[in-house]
């Protein structure tokens, strides 16, 4: 049987909340055993705490864990009370990774010098804290992959020593190679589903045909990146489409998908440097 690790989700927002136990009992069916529910804001750690345990409170439901950090896209809402918030939680909460964490530069107000330099040092302080609690980083990546790159090297950090993933990877070919090569898993999800994600699927070969398929993990990151097979059953994405992201990298690497889902599995668990059954 195939079984999955959704390695990226936000299963902890309240649209999920009414329909937690159908969510999850639809991934379950769908072959995956374990997600992950990522931070962004300090203010809803308490929520990921929350909805965390509900899930694994639940019968022939994928077993739940909490990786905290705060994102760069909400550097505007970051402060240094929330760093010392999430190194509490840290402490006091079990944690499997740091994330997601990185720098963000699509939207033009968070190319401001000031407003950059802040994503920088909240970056380069959670990078600091998962080398403080020996945790792998979950990287958050849009326009300034150079730059964090740059930040990785600074700040000596190999995913090859604590493990780590580039989340939802957009970069070029070398970029990908770049990652790889510190030790990263690059992140796929459903958008690689769509023939007009060019860059992507190039990308992700140029990998391939580097590295092989130990070179990836597959994620929802759901409520978002909607696999295109599934875009009309409506706007919310959720861990039971996962397998739709396994579908196509199969076929993109005309590898054998129980193989390729063996494969993806370990990679996960190297990542983020676990060592669980696959099921």
């Amino acid at each position: 049987m195939i079984t999955l690790i959704d390695t990226h989700t936000h299963f902890d927002l309240p649209e999920y909340d009414d329909q937690r136990a159908a969510f999850a009992s639809r991934a379950y069916e769908q072959g995956v055993r374990h997600l992950l529910i990522i931070g962004y804001l300090a203010r809803y750690f308490e929520r990921m705490v929350l909805a965390n345990t509900a899930t694994n409170q639940l019968a022939d439901s994928p077993r739940s864990h909490l990786a905290f950090g705060l994102h760069p896209l909400c550097i505007d809402e970051q402060s240094d009370t929330d760093l010392n918030i999430l190194e509490e939680y840290l402490k006091t909460h079990s944690s499997i990774a740091i994330g997601e964490i990185g720098l963000d530069t699509y939207p033009k107000a968070l190319k401001e010098s000031t407003i950059f330099q802040k994503q920088k040092r909240f970056f380069v302080e959670q990078i600091e804290l998962a080398k403080a609690y020996d945790l792998p980083i979950l990287l958050h990546i849009r326009k300034n992959h150079g730059d964090v790159l740059k930040i990785l090297a600074e700040q000596n950090y190999l995913a090859d020593d604590r493990g780590g993933i580039a989340h939802s990877f957009s970069g070029g070919e070398q970029e990908a190679l770049a990652f790889v090569k510190r030790g990263f898993k690059l992140g796929i999800t459903g958008q690689i589903t769509n023939p007009n994600a060019k860059k992507l699927r190039r990308s992700v070969k140029a990998v391939f045909d580097e590295y092989g398929i130990g070179a990836f993990v597959i994620e929802t990151d759901c409520p978002d990146m909607m696999p295109l097979p599934c875009q009309h059953l409506g706007q919310l994405n959720e861990p039971a489409h996962l397998h739709f992201v396994l579908d196509e990298l199969s076929k993109l690497f005309n590898y054998d998908k129980q193989v390729l889902a063996n494969q993806l599995w370990k990679n996960s668990c190297d990542a983020l440097c676990v060592d669980w059954k696959y099921d």
